[in-house]
């Protein structure tokens, strides 16, 4: 009963993308942000970000919806909105202060996990975004059997180019393959930062062991692309805007843009797939 009334909510998603990484801190929820707003940049796609890194939710303040809080209606939660076309849900929306520290078990986040993908009336959506915490324990196993009565295209994988961050990528990995949730590619963040006097390349996080190129190749995933080093994005993250529109001739953007576009393709090619088996 509970799996039918999760496909019954479910049944209006298209496309459902998670967002995962082994190891925090590298860029995991900006990335989040980013592939939402630009997915959003299409006025006729329906784009939704849940965001269910419950301990260390980033999410509301990056879409600069810091404040606002849920409403309930007859047809459940109503996400927050952006844009007409852009919906957020998360549980920074639920706290009393973004101070306030969410010290639950696992059965109490797995329960809230349920709640979002159930209760939240998104609507008829093209795209949904999962941010979720790093590692591979209870809100991804969690996000992942719920998600089972829905079709998930895939994750995307995000990593910085040092061994130290690659070593636990490879875990999430392992992760997907034993859980069988496709692979959409990897994404190398912080590739690099291209000074804005000299325009010298310098490697911040030095890839010692030939980055994420080098572990995709080993490993046989695709690499979705590598996004520089630019201090506008943080700069951006913190006022609640949307870098690409911010800083639109930054190497970056043209980086994340051709991410987006080969995220865009690879759903459209399944879902072509799935059309076909069906």
């Amino acid at each position: 009963a509970e799996a039918a009334e999760l496909r019954e909510r479910l049944r209006l998603v298209k496309h459902t993308v998670l967002v995962l990484s082994g190891k925090g801190g590298v860029g995991k929820s900006t990335f989040s942000a980013l592939l939402a707003h630009g997915l959003a940049a299409d006025e006729t796609k329906q784009v939704a970000l849940l965001d269910i890194d419950l301990c260390g939710p980033s999410i509301p303040k990056m879409m600069g919806l810091e404040g606002e809080q849920v409403h309930q209606s007859g047809s459940g939660w109503s996400p927050v909105y952006v844009e007409e076309n852009l919906g957020v849900m998360s549980v920074g929306f639920l706290l009393s202060s973004p101070d306030d520290a969410v010290i639950w078990r696992g059965p109490k986040k797995n329960g809230l996990i349920k709640q979002f993908l159930r209760d939240v009336d998104w609507g008829e959506i093209d795209y949904l975004i999962v941010d979720t915490p790093p590692g591979t324990s209870d809100e991804h196993l969690s996000i992942v059997q719920y998600l089972g009565a829905a079709y998930v295209d895939g994750a995307v994988i995000i990593t910085t180019p040092q061994e130290v961050s690659l070593q636990d990528v490879r875990k999430e990995i392992n992760f997907c393959h034993k859980v069988k949730l496709p692979i959409i590619g990897v994404v190398e963040n912080m590739s690099g930062f291209i000074c804005p006097k000299c325009k010298n390349e310098s490697q911040i996080f030095p890839p010692t062991t030939g980055g994420a190129e080098k572990m995709c190749q080993n490993l046989n995933v695709s690499l979705l692309g590598k996004v520089p080093l630019d201090p506008q994005i943080a700069k951006s993250c913190d006022n609640g805007q949307s870098f690409l529109s911010e800083a639109p001739e930054s190497p970056a953007t043209s980086s994340y843009r051709s991410i987006i576009q080969r995220i865009q393709e690879y759903c459209d090619q399944h879902h072509f797939q799935e059309e076909k088996i069906i």
